[in-house]
């Protein structure tokens, strides 16, 4: 009896330390994003305090030499090319996922998948390096000059498939196998049993690995820098150079002095805010979903 209880003692006592250890880790990663954000916030402010935010969209221009801090063609650059890339990879990924859990052979499914992993680990200037050999000059043959929005949204999408094809797989995964079998029970065929069944009970999954393709997308610096031209101007069409936002601070971070630094801080404050919106988003719609499957 008194073994028993000092084994329950003592397991009381680890269950206890490993539940501080992982809240005391938790606030320590909140509070570095914390410190993140506060460092942006003071690095930006004298931007924020003397340049003002109108001035970030109504300016002649991105001439930080001639005082003039216009961000709107590269804010217009990221939105485009993230928006381009979404538009390609969700339903690549999605479809991806399908084929890989409901119509490969189990081998070939797992492969795949090893395949898909592998892909999402891939760095990404090595993404950028192929697009410059190889894809830029494929578009300089169809249509000049090569380095151009099409090529940042074509890299994006490869760079963004594994993200919305992995979550989308995980998420098909948990179907309750009951509603397959009540589907086939009814006679569905099986692309009308995903139609019907598969991707309204995961549309909640789909919708947080788009949001989180999203997030990736809007953040990727070095492979967009590589293929999409860095020229500050507003994309006409296709296939027009362009600059996003992270390929400007990363361009001009290093010889930045006094307000044109500022000014790079504030297109960072910007991003880390849309990056921290689509994250907020997927985990509301993760919870939403949880607490709706309770009830």
């Amino acid at each position: 009896m008194i073994s028993s209880s000092s084994n329950i003692s003592s397991r009381s006592t680890s269950e206890g330390l490993l539940s501080w250890t992982v809240r005391l880790l938790a606030l320590m990663a909140g509070g570095l994003l914390l410190l993140v954000v506060l460092f942006l916030f003071r690095e930006a402010w004298p931007a924020l305090q003397h340049i003002g935010v109108a001035r970030f969209f109504s300016d002649p221009g991105w001439y930080p030499t001639e005082d003039a801090y216009r961000l709107t063609p590269m804010i217009w650059g990221t939105v485009w090319a993230t928006a381009g890339s979404i538009l390609l990879a969700s339903p690549l990924g999605i479809l991806s996922a399908l084929f890989c859990h409901f119509y490969a052979p189990p081998l070939l499914g797992r492969w795949y998948r090893r395949m898909v992993e592998l892909l999402a680990g891939i760095p990404s200037v090595v993404f950028g390096f192929w697009g410059l050999v190889v894809l830029v000059p494929l578009i300089g043959r169809w249509h000049p000059p090569g380095p151009s929005l099409l090529a940042g949204i074509l890299i994006l999408t490869l760079m963004i498939i594994p993200t919305i094809m992995l979550v989308a797989h995980a998420s098909m995964a948990q179907v309750p196998v009951a509603y397959i079998h009540s589907a086939t029970a009814l006679g569905f065929s099986r692309w009308s049993m995903i139609w019907h069944v598969i991707l309204p009970t995961t549309k909640v999954g789909l919708f947080t690995g788009i949001l989180l393709g999203l997030a990736r997308a809007l953040g990727e610096t070095m492979a967009v820098l590589m293929v999409c031209g860095n020229v500050v101007r507003t994309p006409s069409h296709l296939f027009d150079p362009i600059r996003t936002l992270t390929a400007n601070i990363a361009l001009e971070m290093a010889y930045a002095l006094g307000q044109h630094r500022a000014a790079l801080f504030v297109s960072g404050l910007l991003l880390l805010g849309l990056a921290m919106l689509c994250v907020g988003m997927a985990e509301g719609l993760r919870y939403r979903n949880a607490y709706v499957a309770t009830k």
